[in-house]
């Protein structure tokens, strides 16, 4: 068990999401940053998609009641064990009695706290996620409060598994760091709709992220988008990295717990690969989009994954030589 002494701003307990329940509402939800998450769960020896905490702009302060591992990923937030800096990016053990507390964030926007077995709140359709609209999943499908009780898998007896050579956290710094950052993005169904004008600065100008944005989407602020003829739209299907322009012309991006259809245009729809970088994203940075060929982005999120395989391959090698 771990008791949740402070639950931070923003704390749920999420995984890879709830799949095929689209067709009745039910979006799929989960992590918004799959690169992190997947890291941190390989860290401490997890071999599936167990769940992890998922922090927002301050973490939570976790007491532990069993030894087991922890790994925190994602973005820059100071961690503190038993009153030590705990690194990021690596596996370390804890004890019974230890205390982790997990600070305001000073780069990113979002934090990955893995432990050994998961995370063990009872499934609903499936998953682990929490999804705050429905009260779906997680605690009684809630962020976590002071007081609440988190049940975990089967404890940890094994060693540590080494730091990596490669250090995962100077990798990570290139999609979390900078105010300014780059999303690679595909034509939307409805691009060619827009004026010329607009499909221009939509792919020109930085737009602001602004603080009405949470895990449903992403309002940004920069030069208003129109179509060239206004018209009433049918609603259509969405998912997470669809951009939509509403009748104020600011686009908005829709994040892992956005609705499953839409009625506004969708003027491109996000790289898969560059998923991670918007969700951490913070209020504040900005967005330059780029524009790229569909094919473009497969080849980006296929690269991706390989090298994505190939570091949690070497994590659990880590592990087997330690065991």
């Amino acid at each position: 068990m771990i008791d949740v002494l402070e639950g931070g701003f923003f704390t749920t307990v999420q995984d890879r999401g709830r799949s095929g329940y689209r067709h009745v509402g039910v979006p799929p939800g989960g992590v918004m940053d799959v690169w992190a998450y997947r890291l941190a769960n390989a860290l401490v020896g997890n071999a599936g998609d167990e769940a992890v905490l998922e922090a927002t702009m301050v973490g939570p302060t976790l007491r532990f009641h069993v030894e087991t591992v922890i790994a925190v990923c994602g973005g820059d937030f100071p961690c503190m064990l038993n009153g030590r800096p705990l690194p990021l990016w690596k596996p370390a053990i804890v004890r019974p009695g230890d205390v982790l507390k997990i600070g305001v964030c000073r780069a990113g926007w979002r934090a990955y706290i893995a432990v050994t077995g998961g995370i063990a709140v009872p499934p609903v359709m499936g998953s682990r996620s929490t999804y705050v609209p429905a009260r779906l999943g997680g605690l009684s499908g809630r962020p976590l409060q002071p007081g609440d009780v988190l049940p975990t898998g089967a404890a940890c007896r094994h060693r540590v598994a080494k730091p990596l050579r490669w250090g995962l956290a100077r990798s990570a710094s290139r999609y979390i760091g900078g105010k300014t950052k780059t999303v690679r993005a595909v034509p939307g169904p409805e691009y060619g709709e827009f004026t010329p004008e607009s499909r221009r600065q939509f792919f020109a100008a930085c737009y602001e992220v602004t603080a009405r944005s949470d895990r449903i989407g992403y309002r940004l602020a920069g030069p208003a988008l129109a179509l060239e003829r206004e018209r009433e739209m049918v609603s259509e299907a969405v998912v997470f990295g669809t951009v939509q322009v509403p009748s104020s012309g600011q686009p908005i991006v829709l994040m892992a717990d956005s609705q499953t259809t839409g009625g506004y245009p969708r003027i491109a729809q996000v790289a898969a690969a560059d998923l991670p970088v918007l969700a951490q994203a913070r209020p504040g940075d900005h967005i330059q989009f780029a524009l790229i060929a569909r094919e473009e982005a497969l080849r980006l999120y296929s690269e991706q994954q390989r090298r994505l395989s190939r570091w949690i391959a070497a994590i659990r090698c880590q592990w087997r030589r330690e065991q």
